[in-house]
Order: C-alpha cells, then sequence, then structure tokens
C-alpha cells in the first residue's frame, strides 16, 4: 500500500497531464482512441503530443484530447487538429509524425501534406 503522501503526489501528477489533455486552448488536437485507433497505435501517439506540447511549452495554446471513433478505421491512428472554423485531418500516425506535426503544424503553422486524409501517398 503507498502511503498518502505518495498516493497524493500520484493524483496531483496525474491531475496536471489530465488538465493538459482537456484545457481550452486555442488548438485542439484531438486523437481517436476507439478499439480501433488503440490496436492501431494511438495511444503512443496520444503520449507524443502531450510529451512534445510539455517539452515545447505550448500548453497556454494548444490541447491534446483523445475522442472515440472517428469514422475511417483503415486510416488509423488518426488525429484531428481544429484551429477556429479549421480542421486538418492526419492518418496513419506514429510517435516520430506526432513529433514532426507538433514541430511544423503546431509550432510553425504548417501543414504536412504528406501525413494527412488527401495525400496520395498514404
Amino acid at each position: 500500500m503507498k502511503s498518502l503522501e505518495e498516493l497524493a503526489k500520484i493524483r496531483e501528477q496525474t491531475k496536471a497531464k489530465m488538465a493538459l489533455r482537456e484545457k481550452e486552448g486555442a488548438i485542439r488536437v484531438v486523437v481517436g482512441m476507439a478499439t480501433c485507433g488503440i490496436a492501431a497505435g494511438a495511444r503512443p501517439v496520444l503520449s507524443t503530443f502531450v510529451e512534445e506540447v510539455n517539452k515545447e511549452h505550448l500548453e497556454d495554446k494548444v490541447s491534446v484530447e483523445q475522442t472515440g471513433c472517428i469514422g475511417i478505421c483503415q486510416y488509423e491512428p488518426v488525429v484531428e487538429i481544429f484551429e477556429g472554423d479549421t480542421k486538418t485531418t492526419y492518418v496513419k500516425m506514429n510517435a516520430d509524425k506526432a513529433k514532426r506535426v507538433v514541430a511544423e503544424h503546431l509550432m510553425k503553422g504548417n501543414v504536412v501534406t504528406e501525413y494527412t486524409i488527401g495525400a496520395s501517398s498514404v
């Protein structure tokens, strides 16, 4: 059994991570985490987005969230980025692609078109 002090520390760490995922921000990163997405590798994609947003100190302008089925299971893992009225859908994501999306799209505003649903190489 953990001590009360250890449990309180774990609780605070978890709350900080969840606040990042649920935070209202100018940019929303939504990772499909239904069974199909998880089976295709969405969990490391979600973790990478959370870690990179923290590492790059983007938590004030970016929220990372999870959702259920997005409806395009053959393209999982799927990540949608919402910026105002604009939505960009990234497909067949992995942790390395997530890092590039953070560096290019979230930090510089440049959509990584070869990872999007409309790209011919997908």
